[in-house]
């Protein structure tokens, strides 16, 4: 791949910005919708409960969040994809019930034990360092709760189950994995994982 076109990507998809950056969001918006829902149903959010989204991109899954939950927080490095996602959510902002920083997998800014649920959907590939990310997480959840991350399996950094293994690794139990068909004939396998920080 060159690399005029892998900053192109980059730009994007990978660290959004600019007009390449506004097209990449409208395109995950629409590619990842689907991935998006699926994750937080899988999530089952409750109206008490509080929410960090990892990589909200346009916004999609924090605004369902959002609705959910009694507060969603939404954390990206991408003024962009911040920008988007404040359009998207402007109803649950104005309500209290959305939150968004720039902030990253491993500096969220958040307190410790302050959420009930991490979730990230297509993000993980991206984080700098996955290991600091994962102990962010568990960093940030209460005792109990609970990680949900989903990523397409052929753009994972590494295989399905060594990502579980580095879980267990920062201190994650209870891992589930399994992958999942999007809607669309077209639309690439989805490699899913959920753990809980012990109580």
């Amino acid at each position: 791949m060159s690399t005029t076109f892998e900053q192109i990507l980059d730009r994007a998809f990978g660290h959004p910005r600019g007009l390449l950056g506004r097209i990449g969001g409208t395109v995950m918006a629409h590619a990842n919708g689907a991935t998006e829902r699926h994750v937080v149903d899988v999530a089952r959010l409750t109206p008490d409960e509080t929410v960090l989204v990892v990589g909200p991109g346009p916004g999609v899954g924090l605004r369902l969040a959002g609705q959910r939950a009694a507060v969603a927080h939404g954390v990206d490095p991408s003024p962009d994809m911040l920008a988007l996602a404040q359009a998207r959510c402007a109803a649950e902002i104005e309500a209290g019930r959305v939150r968004l920083a720039r902030g990253s997998a491993e500096r969220t800014g958040l307190e410790p034990a302050s959420v009930d649920v991490v979730m990230s959907v297509n993000n993980v590939q991206l984080w700098d360092d996955r290991h600091a990310g994962f102990l962010e997480s568990l960093r940030v959840l209460r005792p109990g709760g609970r990680l949900i991350l989903s990523a397409h399996e052929k753009w994972l950094p590494v295989p399905r189950h060594a990502l579980a293994a580095e879980l267990v690794a920062a201190g994650f139990t209870d891992l589930q994995t399994w992958v999942w068909q999007p809607p669309g004939v077209t639309a690439p396998l989805a490699a899913q994982l959920r753990a809980r920080r012990p109580d």
